[in-house]
């Protein structure tokens, strides 16, 4: 990111929530609403047309939801950054919307600032989710039934590189994961890099979703 305002995408169907974010958002320097939605569908149409840093994207909207307009956004190659908009008590969704290309997620009850905060977070480059929330996100999303999914094969990674990966999936920090290797955070660093690029992965949170489908972690 350069030291420009981030530009940010409000989509929600609800307008008191885009109001509520955008009133804040407009007293700040460094954060600028470019545009909001009312659906999945106007959501992925606005990202495309106004190219945005980051989306906060609800998950319940009209004519498309928030996963596959999150899916569809990725698959098109956009540079935007999407965060989903959720609440825990009604999301089944969140794991879906990780692997649909999410970077993270914000819950609706969270302060003003704490949403502000997460959206320069995921501009910046960087996953919304600490590692000790990934841990419980994992259990809590990834433990409920679902249909068997095949195990994810990894090809064209080293053995350290996937010593690295199963210490991300299990929620290590890079300070960590160099402490636990005995390497230098730098190194750790540069084979997380290294990951991004061999796993097409775009920030931590999705690394850890691939050592979870790879089993290289277990949610127990």
């Amino acid at each position: 990111m350069t030291d420009r305002a981030v530009r940010v995408l409000l989509a929600d169907d609800q307008e008191l929530i885009r109001t509520a974010l955008s009133m804040v958002m407009a007293d700040l320097d460094d954060v600028e609403v470019v545009g909001e939605a009312a659906s999945g569908g106007e959501a992925v149409r606005l990202t495309d047309q106004l190219a945005p840093d980051v989306v906060v994207m609800d998950i319940r909207m009209p004519e498309m939801d928030g996963i596959e307009a999150t899916r569809r956004i990725s698959a098109a190659g956009s540079a935007a950054r999407v965060v989903v908009l959720t609440t825990f008590d009604d999301d089944d969704y969140v794991y879906g919307a990780l692997r649909a290309g999410a970077s993270g997620f914000l819950v609706k009850d969270m302060a003003l600032d704490d949403i502000i905060g997460a959206v320069r977070i995921v501009a910046a480059g960087d996953a919304l989710i600490a590692p000790a929330v990934t841990r419980r996100l994992i259990h809590d999303f990834a433990s409920r039934p679902e249909p068997a999914r095949a195990r994810r094969e990894l090809k064209g990674i080293t053995d350290r590189e996937r010593e690295v990966l199963t210490l991300v999936g299990s929620g290590l920090s890079n300070t960590e994961i160099a402490a636990e290797l005995c390497i230098s955070v730098a190194t750790a660093k540069t084979y997380l890099t290294r990951l991004f690029t061999k796993l097409d992965a775009r920030d931590r949170v999705q690394l850890v979703i691939t050592a979870y489908e790879a089993g290289l972690v277990s949610v127990g």
